[in-house]
């Protein structure tokens, strides 16, 4: 790699974003093999500009956080003895109700256990309240004639196995196993005394992307699934109830995580470096196999495009119709979030990368912002 070179054509990149895309605040790293080698920073907190964003600047960065959260999950997993293909119901009993006995842990991770949503009213703010209905709730397809991304669900789902296992939340679990011994700035429920460092959400424009029409058309029913996936739990409706205290110290697995672009893309970086870090293991060969691992792949129920998933990470889906999230990788991994934040590991080469903004985009993917910046790593 080029490491000159690739500096260059990212920070061209970057401002191309500010001048041309109306970036607000962004910021972007990449590390190669288990060295920061980019570290861009640049714009404002608020659209009245009056705090400026720095390397510092902590933004929620949405599904972006299932990654870290997944990771939980599989090292627990890992460290209990538990087989990926086990029954949930193995550790969760009670999660076997209305026919769901038989799904498996590798069904859950790869948005293949047919409940993206919940058909009662739980306030996404009521933990307690999610768990019951998720555990009465029925399956909205038949298990193992395909998958649907499960936007909100999947975070409670990962947060129930972590406490059954190690009888904490999955962001104290989080924080303990990974945050502090790693030393990243990033957490899945936020301490209330940091909240001053976050960077204010602002919702994106209403745009067309393309390949994507089919997902917005059902978006638009409130009778979709796709519909009642992104809106269960109920709450949180807009983007703008991210920015309230309660959102930020909620410490959701599937939306919730609050960083910085650096420590984002350095625990990718712990995950291409064989999942070790300063000479300690955090992640075994089998677990880092199961995250590049293809489990299921086509048309995705709910987000009406084909994809593909590992065990709870986004792998590479080759479409002609749609730009590569990972450079075209086939070994790369990771998880995008919604309005363009973006993150993946890639152990074969090295790299780790993460793309972190407060001025979200319409798509379900990302989009040029983050993808020609990809792009240009693998070229260099």
């Amino acid at each position: 790699m080029n490491i000159q070179y690739l500096r260059e054509r990212l920070s061209d990149i970057f401002e191309i974003n500010f001048k041309e895309r109306e970036e607000l605040g962004a910021s972007v790293s990449v590390w190669f093999q288990g060295e920061e080698v980019v570290s861009l920073a640049k714009g404002f907190c608020e659209k009245d500009k009056s705090r400026s964003w720095d390397e510092n600047t902590l933004v929620p960065v949405w599904s972006a956080t299932k990654g870290l959260a997944v990771t939980c999950v599989l090292k627990l997993l890992d460290t209990h003895n538990i087989l990926i293909r086990s029954k949930v119901t193995e550790i969760w009993p009670e999660f076997g109700q209305s026919n769901k006995e038989k799904i498996t842990f590798k069904q859950l991770l790869s948005h293949q256990a047919a409940i993206p949503a919940i058909d009662e009213g739980a306030s996404i703010f009521d933990y307690d309240d999610v768990i019951k209905s998720i555990e009465k709730q029925n399956l909205l397809w038949e298990i193992g004639t395909g998958h649907g991304y499960h936007p909100r669900i999947f975070g409670f789902l990962l947060d129930e196995i972590v406490r059954r296992l190690e009888g904490v939340s999955l962001g104290e679990y989080f924080d303990q196993t990974f945050a502090v011994p790693m030393g990243l700035d990033f957490w899945i429920g936020l301490p209330e005394e940091l909240h001053s460092r976050v960077a204010t959400l602002y919702p994106g424009k209403m745009s067309d992307p393309d390949g994507e029409r089919e997902f917005y058309r059902s978006f638009a029913d409130p009778n979709s699934l796709t519909r009642k996936a992104f809106g269960s739990p109920k709450g949180l409706a807009a983007v703008s109830g991210m920015n309230l205290s309660n959102a930020l110290s909620a410490g959701w697995p599937a939306l919730g995580g609050v960083g910085t672009a650096s420590s984002l893309a350095k625990f990718y970086a712990m995950l291409s470096n064989r999942g070790k870090w300063k000479d300690k293991e955090f992640i075994s060969d089998l677990v880092l196999a199961q995250m590049s691992e293809s489990v299921i792949k086509g048309k995705d129920q709910v987000l009406c495009l084909n994809n593909s998933f590992s065990n709870g990470f986004m792998l590479e889906h080759f479409d002609a119709n749609r730009r590569p999230l990972y450079g075209g990788s086939k070994t790369a991994f990771g998880h995008p979030g919604a309005g363009g934040s973006h993150a993946f590991a890639d152990p074969q080469y090295g790299i780790a990368f993460a793309y972190t903004m407060n001025q979200m985009n319409y798509g379900v993917l990302p989009g040029p912002k983050s993808l020609d910046m990809v792009d240009a790593i693998y070229e260099s």
